[in-house]
């Protein structure tokens, strides 16, 4: 049987100026000089040039002056949200070069043909961030033909992996843990230690895994001062060669402005938040003579262009006031923030650095949760202690047995010197890393032990082992 009827639904849609706003608060300083250029150019209305009037006409039209009915004044609004920059030609902070980026960047210095270039670039494009490869050699074939349209064979990929297993950092391009090794050891200069190392990981993969170090001498026929040598070598690779260069900027190499930048005097805080190259912006005032000229007239084409000019005031009007609470917005998150980590703040000590979730700094501004986020997100403030992005100074946090909140950074501070005092030759688990820890006043689970382990890029036990 069909039903039929009626359903009301109370949807809130958001307004231009707010859709506008929205995206601009997300806008680091650099993408935002970006943004306003680019709204120069398509928007007649807007203009960075001096207004040729006098500046106390400018101040006395305010941006609520447009408005849909009535008549509308001379334009003389202008984009002020910043005061002038303390230093005109602001320094920038390189990023590290992206792990993808780096190699591509070797692969052009590589006597390579045309086609033997795409299939290396391609190969580069399959990693995973950790350095290694681990697709098949038949699933690259048949991507490279259907994804790219490039025709090879697996004795080209696996000359072309070749290559790429030549870059830096060593051991990228792997396909598993063991060939990670040994194209590290190999690329070491050929001691005995080294030939020793290369074996154990070559012949005795298994048992070096394991941590059987009587099998391995008995194999190999080595002493155990050899094996000692042998596995100094070892321990020192990096299991993860893709690890060793930041990419979380999009693999691509940048360079950071901070948005905010710290003052500190006798222990009160305060910050500047340089325009850098974005331009003030004011709405043009020919284009507004024009709607009024064209006001109330019955030709077409002057409605038509009072009709265009309109829209073009309206979307101007949206973009200067959505650039005037962008600038609201960040200052008073910035602010809210240096207020709650204050002690950080004043010398960089992270064990002042209290637990902060993006929930307290919107219960302090007033904002939504989503708002901070996008405030937070790709920000950048300099201190007097260092370049830190905001998203650092944001951490769960956990009770002490003293009902004391303290952050995961502390806790892995206090994790980290765990390990680092344990007895290497009898490396502490994880259940007695909980008994460690609990011993300083941290009552943690052990998945949270194997978690901060994990991102700390602490290996198990069983692999910390010395002989």
């Amino acid at each position: 049987m069909l039903k039929t009827g009626l359903e009301l639904k109370q949807q809130q849609k958001l307004s231009p100026l707010q859709i506008q706003t929205i995206k601009l608060i997300e806008l680091p300083i650099q993408d935002l000089e970006q943004k306003v250029r680019a709204e120069l150019e398509s928007n007649p209305v807007l203009d960075d040039e001096p207004d040729p009037e006098s500046e106390e006409e400018r101040r006395e039209v305010s941006i609520d002056s447009l408005k849909e009915d009535g008549d509308i004044p001379a334009y003389r609004l202008k984009v002020n949200n910043w005061g002038k920059d303390p230093r005109p030609e602001y320094n920038t902070f390189s990023v590290k070069e992206g792990f993808t980026q780096s190699l591509q960047r070797q692969l052009g210095y590589r006597n390579l043909t045309p086609h033997e270039h795409e299939v290396a670039s391609f190969i580069i494009g399959s990693l995973d961030d950790d350095g290694y490869l681990r697709r098949d050699i038949d699933n690259l074939i048949d991507d490279l033909a259907f994804r790219a349209g490039i025709t090879t064979d697996e004795e080209e990929v696996e000359r072309m992996l070749a290559v790429i297993q030549d870059f830096e950092p060593v051991g990228v391009g792997a396909r598993d843990l063991q060939e990670c090794l040994l194209i590290q050891l190999k690329a070491l200069r050929r001691t005995p230690e080294v030939e020793n190392a290369i074996r154990i990981v070559d012949e005795c993969f298994q048992d070096f895994s394991n941590k059987h170090f009587q099998k391995i001498q008995s194999r190999l026929g080595i002493t155990e001062e050899e094996l000692k040598a042998a596995f100094g070598k070892i321990v020192k690779l990096n299991p993860s060669p893709g690890g060793q260069v930041d990419d979380s900027y999009d693999d691509q190499s940048r360079q950071i402005v901070p948005d905010f930048i710290l003052e500190e005097h006798d222990g009160i805080l305060d910050f500047t938040m340089p325009r850098f190259n974005v331009p003030e912006i004011r709405v043009n005032k020919k284009y507004a003579d024009l709607l009024l000229e064209a006001k109330g007239s019955s030709e077409r084409a002057q409605k038509e262009a009072a009709t265009f000019v309109k829209q073009k005031l309206d979307s101007a009007k949206w973009f200067v006031e959505a650039l005037k609470q962008r600038q609201n917005t960040l200052s008073k998150t910035m602010r809210a923030i240096l207020d709650y980590q204050h002690d950080y703040f004043i010398d960089g000590d992270e064990s002042n650095l209290r637990p902060m979730v993006l929930k307290d700094i919107a219960e302090k501004t007033g904002f939504d949760i989503s708002t901070i986020s996008r405030v937070v997100s790709s920000k950048f403030i300099e201190t007097h202690f260092g370049i830190f992005p905001l998203k650092y100074f944001f951490s769960e946090g956990m009770e002490n047995s003293e009902g004391e909140e303290v952050s995961t950074r502390e806790l892995k501070k206090a994790l980290q010197e765990c390990v680092d005092g344990e007895n290497k030759h009898k490396p502490l688990t994880d259940e007695q890393l909980v008994v460690e820890m609990g011993k300083r006043g941290y009552k943690v689970a052990r998945r949270t032990i194997a978690k901060y382990r994990s991102q700390l890029g602490i290996p198990l036990a069983r692999w910390r082992k010395e002989i």
